[in-house]
């Protein structure tokens, strides 16, 4: 993989001076870094320990644009230790047994493990590492197909001129739902048709060329060199060099990641896009739109798959955030001294307003100075109840770390939940909520993720989501990408600030944040389309990358 990386030169500013510790943390007589100076850029190719931890790495002495993590904590903070920070992961789950987490789980110690008594008296019973308010739901629809589901009957065959003013809003929000969900199916059935087609092709083509063939292997080579006069042979022939030189010449390997292609679309119409499905009532006997409901759900924080694929996405954003820096086994997290919260409340699909409201409030009711929420949607039922969920934790000095989302749009047009926002309004309904894009490892045209949403008004700033290498269950480590893993590096930095600054509140550790990172002017691609270049600076709010190392000197200084 190729990067652009910035030539360092002598108008960097860099870290010097004395540690000095305080009552109320530790004060750094250093510099900030500053890459302002120079906007040059270079080539430069990274290796293997550098792709597993390029979020860690330092845009002036390691050239990639990562948050400085391993320089603040070699140069700033290695001789502090800070308070013990809770953080909740709101997410799929989180396996609890990984080796690189099992060491950095919160336990709730006023739960007696098992009993089956709500010890606490907090209404969950057992909940010893946080509460999985899914119950065994792992499939959901989108949002978009509740909406049709739920409200087919009342509207189907209404114009606006047959709605009451009471009834206007959300007759408008179905007909926007319906029409994407409509256009949603068409797609997924045709790309389902489409790869089961091209399956079926590979597959006779692979009979017919190894018949003739007569014993030879079935590579690029021996094609080539297969000479026939039938033109449906002819055909397949060159039908399969081009499958070959694509993808190599194991066609069983083809045909497996075909079988993927077929999956994930049939997937999406036998569990996101399907009105017969209802998982809520069948799995969980609780009812989505009644908020005096609020204790469903069990304590089984992984979730209900014995492999644990289901907290595959959770456990990934948990060791980015605090995966165990001090064990010398798999990868390191952003912070040390956390402790990581479990809520599942994000399934195979979107989430419910309920389950994201009643999430937060556990995770405040429980302890937790930092929320990590790694999920998104563009349709919302009950945006005031996660909107009131989001001010409570404002009231008890909580900050809510929001991925920004995936589909390469600019969200000053085009509304994501959770926000911070009333719908129909622009102003911030409090200040304890950072929304987060994704950066690559390339210092370059292509620094921003091809996939991160941006907005110079609801995009707080980014940070590298791109290929992050973390945990996933069963002990294991994949990289995987999207502002669902900015997110939580974020979230780690915010970790380290309230360790080793705890009299900071949650909107000064977000000042620190957006403050204190480094910027560019530098023209960047946009949704991935060369065409579309606009300044970095101006594609969120702070117009910065987050950097740990500054955003500990700022704090300091508060």
């Amino acid at each position: 993989m190729n990067i652009n990386s910035i030539k360092k030169t002598t108008g960097f500013i860099l870290a010097s001076g004395l540690l000095v510790g305080c009552a109320s943390g530790p004060k750094f007589e250093a510099s900030a870094l500053n890459n302002q100076n120079n906007e040059t850029t270079k080539v430069s190719q990274l290796d293997e320990n550098q792709r597993k931890s390029w979020s860690s790495l330092d845009l002036l002495t390691d050239t990639i644009p990562g948050m400085s993590i391993n320089r603040a904590y070699e140069e700033l903070i290695k001789d502090y230790e800070g308070e013990t920070v809770i953080v909740a992961v709101v997410d799929s789950g989180i396996d609890i047994e990984h080796e690189d987490l099992k060491d950095v789980l919160w336990v709730n110690e006023d739960e007696i493990p098992n009993n089956n008594i709500d010890d606490d008296k907090n209404g969950y019973v057992d909940d010893v590492y946080g509460w999985n308010f899914l119950g065994d739901i792992v499939e959901e629809n989108l949002e978009k197909t509740r909406i049709v589901r739920d409200l087919k009957s009342k509207y189907d065959g209404k114009t606006a001129e047959d709605i009451s003013a009471e009834n206007k809003a959300e007759y408008e929000m179905y007909m926007k739902a319906k029409a994407e969900f409509d256009e949603d199916v068409q797609k997924a059935k045709q790309n389902s048709d489409y790869y089961k087609g091209l399956k079926k092709q590979v597959e006779v083509a692979q009979v017919n060329l190894t018949d003739s063939l007569k014993g030879k292997p079935l590579t690029i080579e021996n094609l080539k060199a297969l000479e026939t006069n039938d033109a449906a042979l002819s055909q397949q022939k060159m039908f399969m060099l081009n499958i070959m030189n694509n993808v190599g010449e194991d066609i069983s390997a083809a045909i497996e990641q075909l079988d993927g292609g077929i999956n994930y679309f049939q997937s999406q119409l036998d569990y996101h896009y399907n009105l017969d499905l209802n998982a809520r009532a069948e799995k969980l006997g609780d009812n989505p739109d009644d908020w005096s409901t609020k204790y469903y759900g069990n304590n089984q924080v992984t979730g209900p798959d014995p492999k644990k694929a289901d907290a595959r996405h959770g456990t990934h954003v948990a060791g980015i955030i605090a995966a165990s820096r001090q064990n010398d086994v798999g990868m390191s997290g952003a912070a040390s001294n956390v402790k990581i919260m479990s809520v599942r409340a994000v399934p195979d699909g979107d989430e419910y307003d309920k389950d994201i409201a009643l999430g937060i409030r556990y995770a405040v009711d429980n302890g937790a100075k930092v929320i990590n929420t790694s999920f998104g949607k563009y349709f919302s039922t009950h945006t005031d109840w996660v909107n009131d969920a989001i001010k409570y934790a404002e009231e008890n000095d909580v900050l809510i770390v929001n991925a920004a989302g995936n589909e390469g749009i600019d969200l000053d047009e085009n509304r994501v939940y959770p926000n911070d926002e009333w719908p129909g309004q622009t102003s911030e309904i409090a200040n304890n909520f950072i929304n987060v894009g994704s950066i690559t490892p390339s210092y370059s045209e292509n620094l921003v993720s091809s996939f991160s949403n941006y907005g110079k008004d609801d995009v707080d700033v980014f940070a590298p989501g791109s290929a992050i290498y973390s945990t996933v269950p069963l002990d294991k480590y994949e990289f995987l990408q999207g502002t669902s893993m900015a997110s939580p590096n974020v979230a780690g930095v915010a970790a380290m600030i309230r360790s080793l600054y705890p009299k900071l509140t949650a909107a000064q550790v977000k000042e620190a944040i957006m403050n204190s990172g480094l910027s560019s002017s530098m023209l960047v691609n946009v949704g991935g389309d060369p065409e579309n270049k606009k300044a970095f600076n101006e594609l969120s709010k702070s117009g910065k990358m987050v950097n740990m190392y500054n955003a500990l000197i700022y704090a300091s200084k508060l």
